[in-house]
C-alpha cells in the first residue's frame, strides 16, 4: 500500500497547473513572477503605473507609553521633556503633536537624561557607560558625539545651567568632567581617595549625587552611596567639609541659597544640613515613621530621590517619594508633598521611576516657586497641579493609555470617511473623565502644524477586558475618540467556590479579531469565548433587547481518530465517510476515558448574553451576538475568519471546523457546514480512511494541543499575567531587581513531556483567530518554580515534529516512561462542567514576547508552529509535507509507516483543515456565470480557495421576508501554503471596493413623508470596462506564493513565490500612488510590495527580525502606504513604505527645538551683592581646559564620532560650509558674551551711581555737624 501510493503520488505531481484545480507546484522560483497562462486574454491590458522609485520603507511616529522607562528630564525653557527605556529608547514630548522616538543603537539602557537648557541638545547616559549627544535642532535627532568609558561605570552625571563642562561620577567614586563642545574628557578629575580623609580605611561607595552650590558654582556637592558627602573646591582642588552619615544617600537637593541642603536616606529619614556645622545634620525627621509603644519607631523604607524647593509666597515645598513604613503590606506607591506643616501623601498605581519638579525659574540661585510635579510611573505618566491646595493632575493630552488594558488585536484604516471622526469624537467627549487641573499642560513645547499630505485615518485597538478604542491617527498624531466595552452585552460570570473557582476565567470578554465597515459604521467583534457581536452606529440612545444566536460548529466525535492509533501529531483529525457536517443538534459524544455515552446532555455557553431590555447610550449598540456553544462537554472551537457585508446583511465565520454563514437581518443561520462538505465532488485531496478507534478522545483534545505547539524547539519564553511591565522584559538587567521578577513566570519541568496518549482536557478554545493577538497564560503558577500537575486547563503535550520538541519548555524531549495521571489528576471534563470557558486568561500580543528561527533549515516545526497560533487552529499547511521526517519512537507507536512522499495531491494523515480567511464580493460562482453575483470566497489552512455563489432578493421588502439561499458550487482553486488575503480588481487594474449600504440612524424618528430604505452602493467588476470586456481579476496571497486569476474563466495569469526561505504573515492589496500593489510581511522581517496583477517585485526590505509573536499578530497594512505594528507592550509604532509619505515626512513631524530668548537672572541689588557672599565670576574653562588640567586618558574613554544627522550636519563637519557655520556659532557666542559683558557693565554702573548718592547723602548729613557729634 505504501508503495502504491507512492506511485499515485508521482502521477499527480507531474499534473499540468492551472485550469480549475492548480496545481501548488506550479509556478517559477522564489522572487520571479510567471506568467501562468499561455495566452493572456486579449481583454486583461493593464498598465502598471508603480516603479521601485515609489517605494521608501522608513519609520514615522511612535505612539503609546515608553515601555519599561528609566529616566526622565525638563527642558524648563524650550518646555519639552524626555523619557528614557531600558531598551536603550528616548521619547521627547512637545506640546500636542510634537512627539518625537530615538533609539541607542546599542539598544543599552538609558540611565539619566541631561538636557543642555534652550540649546537645542541633550546628553543622555546609558547602561553600557556610553555617553551621547544628540541634536535636537533637527526634527529627527541625531547623535553628534559619544564617549564609551572603558574601565569605570557611570552612576550619576550634573550638567550646570549655561555650562559647557559635564560632571561624571562613577562606581569607583570618581568625579570625571567632559567637555560638551568636543566631547572629550578633561585632565581635572576628583578622585575618591583625595575627597575622603585618609584616615577613612572603606571605600566610600560609587557617586550617587552632584551638583554645584547654589551660592558659589566653584564648590561641588559629592554625595557617595555609604553616606558620605563631600564639598569639593574645585578652584583650591580641596575638600571644604565631609560629612559621615550613618545610612545610605539615596539623593540630595540644595535651598535657592545654598546654606543648606536635604538628603535622603535609605532608612526613611530626610536630614537637613547647614554649612555652617556639618558635624551633625540640624534636622533629621522620619516623615512616615511612627513610634511605636515600644518607643521604637517604625522601620521604613528607603526615600528614592527629594526635592527642596522655596516659594515666594509660602512655606517651602519638600517633595519626596517612598519613605512609608514597611508593615504596611498592600500599600500602593507614594509621592509625598510637604508644604509647611500639611502633609499629603498621593498614591500611585504603579511603581513611582522618577519624579521632576517644575519651576518658574532655570536657575538654582533663586526662589523656585514650584507649580507642578511630573511623575514617571512604570505604566504611566501623570503631572501634579502644585498651584492649588488639593494638587489635582493634568489631562495628559498624550496617548498613554494604549496599554490600559493589554491590545490583544489591532486595525488600521487609512482614508476614511471625513465625516466618520468628528462623529466618533463628539459621542466619546461625553464620557471623559473630570476633576483635572484646569490650567494649560505645562509640557509645551516644540512646534507642529497640519501638514498639507493628510487625510482621515482610524485605528482600532482591541483589550484583553473586551474593551474597543478608536484612535483619530491623522496627521501622524493619536487621540483616542471613542471607547466601547463589550463586556457590557454579557451577565457578569458567575465565581465558582472550591476547587472550580481556579478554573473560572480572569479575561473572558477579550477581543481576537475585529471587522469595521467605515462607510456602513458596521462593526464586529470576535471574542476569545468564542462569540461574535454586531453592532450598529446610532447618535441616540435606545432601548434593544440583543438577539443571541447559536451556531453549533462542531463535528461528529467519531469523526476524530484517536491518537493511540494514529500519529503522534493528532491535531490533523480526517472526518470519516459519512456525514461531515457540523451538528446544528445534540451529540453523544465519548467519555474523556473510552467507552460508551451516558446520555445526551445539553449545549452550554461561556457567556450568557443580557436576556432583558437594556438602555444603550450614544454609540455603537449591540444588535446580535453569535456564540459557539459547548457541546456535551466539549468547548468550542476559537473563530479563526470572519467577514461581513453590510449591502447583503450577511457575516460569514469559519474555524478549523467549518463555515458558518449568518443573515443578520433576518437573525438566521444560513449555511453551517465542514471544511470537506464544502468541496462536494471537487475535493482535490484524496483523503484516507481510517479504521475504528479503540478509544474515543474529545475533538479539542485531538484537535488542538494548548499551547505545545506555538512556540520553538530552540527559544521559548513564556510571559504569564499582564501584572506589571516590568515583568515583561527582555531579559535585561533590571534596575530594581525585586521590580523585574516576575511572580508568574515559570520554568517549565520535564514531567510535563509525557506520551501523546495522555491528553489533557479539552484545550480546543485556546487557539486564537487569524488576525488575533490575544495569547493564553499558564496561570495557575503561583509563584517562580512552582511545578504543575498534570491535568491543568493548559497542559501541555509533547509534540514531536521532525524529531523535534514543540512543547514549550526548554528541556529535550524526554523517552522515559509517561507520568498517567490519577486520582484528583485525572481528566477534569466533569470538574470543569460545560459553560466553563475553555481557556484562563488571555494575554495580549504586546505581553507575549517569544524567539522563533525563520531559516528553512530549522525545520518545519517552529515555522508550523508560529502558523498555528496566527492562524489560530491545529492546521496542516501542504507545503511541508515533503519535509516531514519522524522518529523512530513514533514510528513504532503507530500502526502504519507514512509517506516521505513530496505529494501534495494525497494526505496520509489526518486533516483539520481550518477556514483561515473569508471575504464577500461580486464575482463570477462558476466558470459558465455571465455575470457577477455575490460570493463568498473561501480560504483554508491547506491552500483551498472555494468560491460560494449567494443568491439574495433584491427588493428591500423580499430581502427581509425571503430566505437568502447559498451553497457551495465545487469551484475549487489552489495555493502553496495557508491562504492569507483576497483583493480584486478589474480588467484596467482598478481596485475594486466590496459592496455596502450607506449608513442610515436606526434609531431615527421616523418621517411618513420618506419611508426609510436600504441604500446600497455597488462596486461591480464590469461596470468601469464597457470597452474592455467582462470579467475581473482575483488577487489571492498565502503564506508562500501569489496568483492572480482571471474570472469567470478561472485561468491563472500570473504566479509568484513569495518566499522559500520563510513565509508571508501579513499581506494585504493596498493603494498606492493611485495605483495598487500587494504588500507582504514575512517572518524573516522582510517588508516587501508587489505590482498588481504581473506582480512583479517593486521593493523588498529586510526591515525588521520577526523576534516575538507581538509583532506578527498586530502588523497590519493599509492604503496610502502606511503600516503599524505593536513594537512594544504600551507602544504602537507606524512605519511608512511609500516615497511620497517619505519624502514628505519632514514637514510632517514637529519641531523639537524653538528659538527662546533665555530668561535674566534676577538682581540681586548692590547690598546683596556686597555682603550676601562669595558669589565670583567662576571660569571653568580656565580650570578644565586643556591649557590648564590637560588631557583625559585616552584609555580611560574613548570618543565616537556622531552621525551627523540628516540636515546638514554632514556638510558641517567639514569644507567651506562647515568653517563658516561654525565661524557663525562663534559669532553668535561672541555676540551672546558682549551682550552679557553690556548688561553686567550696565549693572555695576547701576551699583555705581547708587553707591555714589549715598555716599553724597552721607556727606551731606555729616557736612556741618563737628567732630564730638558724630
Amino acid at each position: 500500500m505504501k508503495k502504491f501510493r507512492k506511485v499515485l503520488d508521482g502521477l499527480t505531481t507531474s499534473s499540468p497547473g492551472g485550469g480549475t484545480v492548480g496545481s501548488p507546484s506550479c509556478g517559477s522560483a522564489a522572487g520571479t513572477p510567471t506568467a501562468a497562462a499561455a495566452n493572456t486574454p486579449k481583454e486583461v491590458d493593464v498598465q502598471e503605473t508603480l516603479v521601485s522609485e515609489n517605494f521608501q520603507l522608513c519609520k514615522t511616529v511612535r505612539h503609546g507609553f515608553p515601555y519599561q522607562p528609566t529616566a526622565l528630564a525638563f527642558d524648563p525653557v524650550q518646555k519639552i521633556l524626555a523619557i528614557g527605556s531600558r531598551s536603550g529608547g528616548v521619547r521627547i514630548l512637545g506640546r500636542p503633536g510634537v512627539d518625537c522616538f530615538c533609539q541607542h543603537e546599542s539598544g543599552a539602557a538609558v540611565l539619566q537624561l541631561q538636557f543642555l537648557i534652550n540649546e537645542g541638545a541633550l546628553v543622555t547616559a546609558c547602561a553600557d557607560d556610553t555617553l551621547h549627544l544628540w541634536n535636537l535642532r533637527q526634527r529627527r535627532p541625531a547623535i553628534l558625539h559619544s564617549l564609551k568609558f572603558n574601565r569605570e561605570r557611570i552612576t550619576f552625571c550634573h550638567l550646570p545651567f549655561q555650562s559647557k563642562w559635564l560632571y561624571v561620577g562613577t562606581e569607583r567614586g570618581n568625579t570625571h568632567i567632559v567637555n560638551i563642545e568636543s566631547f572629550v574628557l578633561s585632565g581635572y578629575v576628583i578622585m575618591w581617595n583625595k575627597a575622603i580623609e585618609l584616615s577613612t580605611k572603606t571605600h566610600p561607595g560609587p557617586v550617587v549625587h552632584l551638583s554645584d552650590s547654589p551660592k558659589d558654582e566653584g564648590k561641588l556637592l559629592v554625595g557617595f552611596e555609604s553616606g558620605t558627602i563631600v564639598q569639593w573646591d574645585l578652584r583650591a582642588k580641596k575638600t571644604d567639609f565631609r560629612i559621615y552619615y550613618d545610612e545610605a544617600i539615596h539623593s540630595a537637593s540644595w535651598h535657592h541659597e545654598g546654606k543648606q541642603f536635604m538628603c535622603s536616606h535609605s532608612d526613611g529619614s530626610l536630614t537637613v544640613w547647614n554649612l555652617r556645622n556639618t558635624s551633625k545634620p540640624v534636622q533629621v525627621t522620619f516623615p512616615h515613621g511612627k513610634i511605636q509603644k515600644d518607643g521604637k519607631k517604625e522601620s521604613c523604607k528607603p526615600i528614592l530621590k527629594v526635592d527642596y524647593k522655596t516659594s515666594r509666597n509660602s512655606e517651602p515645598f519638600v517633595i519626596f517619594s517612598g519613605g512609608l513604613s514597611y508593615d504596611k503590606a498592600g500599600r500602593r506607591p507614594t509621592l509625598t508633598i510637604m508644604h509647611g506643616k500639611a502633609i499629603t501623601v498621593l498614591e500611585m498605581d504603579f511603581p513611582i521611576v522618577e519624579f521632576i519638579t517644575l519651576c518658574d525659574t532655570p536657575y538654582n540661585n533663586e526662589v523656585q516657586d514650584p507649580f507642578a510635579v511630573v511623575v514617571l510611573l512604570e505604566k504611566d505618566l501623570i503631572v501634579v497641579d502644585l498651584t492649588q491646595s488639593n494638587f489635582p493632575v493634568f489631562e495628559n493630552p498624550y496617548p498613554m493609555d494604549v496599554h490600559e488594558s493589554p491590545v490583544t488585536c489591532t486595525a488600521y484604516f487609512a482614508d476614511c470617511p471625513p465625516d466618520i471622526i468628528p462623529v466618533l469624537y463628539s459621542i466619546g467627549a461625553k464620557h471623559k473623565k473630570t476633576g483635572y487641573s484646569q490650567k494649560e499642560w505645562p509640557v509645551s513645547g516644540g512646534m507642529w502644524t497640519l501638514g498639507s499630505h493628510t487625510y482621515p485615518e482610524i485605528i482600532i485597538t482591541g483589550h484583553a477586558d473586551g474593551s474597543i478604542k478608536f484612535w483619530d491617527a491623522s496627521a501622524i498624531t493619536l487621540q483616542m475618540l471613542y471607547k466601547l466595552k463589550t463586556s457590557k452585552v454579557f451577565e457578569k460570570p458567575k465565581q465558582s467556590e472550591g476547587r472550580a473557582s481556579e478554573l473560572v476565567d480572569e479575561d473572558p470578554f477579550a477581543v481576537q479579531t475585529v471587522s469595521w465597515c467605515p462607510q456602513s459604521r458596521i462593526f464586529c467583534v470576535v471574542g476569545i469565548s468564542a462569540h461574535i457581536i454586531l453592532y450598529r452606529f446610532s447618535k441616540y440612545d435606545a432601548n434593544t433587547q440583543i438577539v443571541a444566536l447559536e451556531v453549533r460548529l462542531q463535528c461528529e466525535s467519531e469523526d476524530v481518530i484517536s491518537p493511540s492509533e494514529n500519529e503522534n501529531n493528532p491535531c490533523f483529525s480526517e472526518p470519516r465517510s459519512g456525514s461531515h457536517s457540523p451538528q446544528p443538534h445534540q451529540q453523544h459524544p465519548a467519555s474523556p476515558g473510552g467507552g460508551t455515552p451516558e446520555g445526551v446532555k445539553d449545549s452550554a455557553l461561556c457567556l450568557k448574553v443580557k436576556d432583558r431590555v437594556v438602555r444603550v447610550p450614544p454609540g455603537y449598540q449591540a444588535e446580535l451576538v453569535i456564540q459557539l456553544p459547548w457541546l456535551d462537554g466539549e468547548p468550542p472551537q476559537q473563530i479563526s475568519s470572519l467577514d461581513i457585508n453590510s449591502a447583503y446583511g450577511l457575516l460569514a465565520l469559519g474555524n478549523c471546523n467549518g463555515l458558518a454563514v449568518v443573515d443578520y437581518l433576518q437573525k438566521s443561520l444560513l449555511l453551517c457546514m465542514s471544511t470537506l462538505d464544502l468541496y462536494g465532488a471537487a475535493d482535490p485531496y484524496q483523503r484516507l480512511t481510517r479504521s475504528p478507534r479503540r478509544n474515543r478522545q474529545s475533538t479539542s483534545d485531538v484537535c488542538m494541543r494548548g499551547l505545545s505547539n506555538f512556540y520553538s524547539d530552540s527559544k521559548k519564553r513564556i510571559r504569564t499575567s499582564y501584572q506589571s511591565l516590568t515583568e515583561l522584559s527582555d531579559n535585561q538587567q533590571s534596575v530594581d531587581m525585586e521590580r523585574s521578577k516576575s511572580p508568574t513566570s515559570v520554568h517549565y519541568p520535564s514531567s510535563l513531556h509525557n506520551d501523546p496518549r495522555v491528553l489533557p482536557e479539552p484545550v480546543a478554545s485556546l487557539r486564537a483567530s487569524h488576525c488575533s493577538p490575544v495569547f493564553y497564560l499558564l496561570d495557575n503558577v503561583k509563584g517562580p518554580g512552582r511545578k504543575l500537575s498534570l491535568p491543568t486547563d493548559l497542559k501541555t503535550d509533547l509534540d514531536h515534529v521532525n524529531g523535534h520538541c514543540t512543547s514549550p519548555t526548554s528541556q529535550p524531549c524526554s523517552a522515559g516512561k509517561p507520568r498517567i495521571p490519577t486520582g484528583p489528576e485525572g481528566p477534569r471534563l466533569a470538574r470543569r462542567g460545560p459553560g466553563r470557558p475553555p481557556f484562563r486568561k488571555a494575554q495580549s500580543a504586546a505581553c507575549m514576547e517569544i524567539s522563533l528561527p525563520v531559516s528553512h533549515t530549522e525545520g518545519y516545526a517552529s515555522r508550523r508552529a508560529m502558523l498555528q497560533q496566527l492562524h489560530g487552529v491545529a492546521m496542516y499547511s501542504h507545503d511541508e509535507h515533503h519535509t516531514t521526517c519522524w522518529s523512530e519512537r513514533e514510528s513504532r507507536e503507530n500502526s502504519f509507516s507514512r509517506s516521505r512522499s513530496s505529494s501534495v495531491s494525497s494526505i496520509d494523515r489526518d486533516t483539520k483543515e481550518a477556514i483561515t480567511t473569508l471575504q464577500f464580493g461580486e464575482s463570477y460562482g462558476r466558470k459558465g456565470d455571465a455575470l457577477p453575483t455575490p460570493c463568498l470566497w473561501v480560504g483554508t489552512s491547506l491552500g483551498v480557495i472555494l468560491l460560494v455563489p449567494v443568491s439574495i432578493p433584491t427588493d428591500q421588502d423580499e430581502r427581509m421576508e425571503e430566505p437568502v439561499t447559498i451553497g457551495p458550487c465545487g469551484t475549487v482553486l489552489m495555493l502553496k501554503g495557508s491562504v492569507l488575503r483576497f483583493g480584486f480588481l478589474d480588467c484596467v487594474g482598478a481596485l475594486i471596493q466590496s459592496p455596502y449600504e450607506v449608513w442610515r440612524d436606526p434609531n431615527a424618528p421616523e418621517d411618513p413623508d420618506r419611508p426609510r430604505k436600504r441604500k446600497l452602493v455597488h462596486h461591480s467588476p464590469s461596470s468601469s470596462q464597457d470597452a474592455c470586456g467582462e470579467g475581473h481579476l482575483a488577487v489571492v496571497c498565502s503564506e508562500r506564493q501569489a496568483k492572480v486569476f482571471l474570472m469567470p474563466s478561472q485561468s491563472c495569469l500570473f504566479v509568484h513565490n513569495i518566499t522559500e526561505s520563510s513565509f508571508v504573515l501579513r499581506a494585504d492589496v493596498v493603494s498606492v500612488c493611485n495605483s495598487v500593489c500587494l504588500a507582504c510581511f514575512c517572518a524573516n522581517g522582510h517588508v516587501m510590495t508587489l505590482s498588481l496583477p504581473s506582480l512583479r517585485p517593486l521593493m523588498d526590505v529586510s526591515y525588521l527580525p520577526m523576534t516575538d509573536m507581538r509583532i506578527a499578530r498586530t502588523f497590519c497594512f493599509t492604503n496610502g502606504g502606511q503600516a503599524l505594528y505593536l513594537s512594544s507592550p504600551t507602544e504602537i509604532q507606524r512605519i511608512t513604505y511609500s516615497q511620497e509619505m517619505y519624502d514628505n515626512l519632514q514637514e510632517m513631524l514637529g519641531e523639537l527645538f524653538t528659538p527662546i530668548e533665555t530668561p535674566e537672572a534676577q538682581n540681586r541689588g548692590f547690598l546683596k551683592g556686597f555682603f550676601g557672599g562669595t558669589a565670583h565670576t567662576f571660569d571653568r574653562e580656565e580650570l578644565f581646559g586643556e591649557a590648564a588640567a590637560g588631557k583625559g586618558s585616552r584609555s580611560l574613554a574613548q570618543h565616537i564620532p556622531g552621525q551627523a544627522g540628516v540636515e546638514g550636519m554632514k556638510v558641517a563637519a567639514s569644507g567651506a560650509v562647515g568653517e563658516l557655520a561654525r565661524a557663525r556659532v562663534a559669532l553668535d557666542e561672541r555676540g551672546q558674551r558682549l551682550g552679557e559683558l553690556e548688561e553686567r557693565t550696565a549693572l555695576m554702573m547701576t551699583s555705581a551711581e547708587s553707591f555714589s548718592k549715598h555716599a553724597h547723602e552721607l556727606m551731606l548729613k555729616c557736612k556741618d555737624k563737628k567732630w564730638y557729634q558724630l
